[in-house]
């Protein structure tokens, strides 16, 4: 079971890993807290692949994190 458990962990982990790489970074800076980066892609950006990534990202790192107690639990 621990070692079912440990493969699923580092397929999560990795996976994470991969999703964390691949967003872009925010360069809003300064500019956000003036409003300035308010724009006509930034009200669309839910439906955007970044949107997308970033919610895979948080998906994984529950899953990662649900894994990992899990696995405490069971050793």
């Amino acid at each position: 079971m621990a070692t079912a458990i440990s493969i699923v962990l580092i397929i999560a982990a990795l996976l994470l890993i991969v999703s964390v790489l691949l967003q872009s970074s925010d360069d809003d800076g300064i500019g956000a807290l003036s409003g300035r980066s308010d724009s006509y892609f930034s009200k669309t950006k839910a439906k955007t692949f970044e949107a997308k990534l970033a919610l895979g990202t948080k998906i994984t790192a529950g899953i990662f994190v649900a894994l990992s107690i899990l696995l405490l639990i069971v050793k």
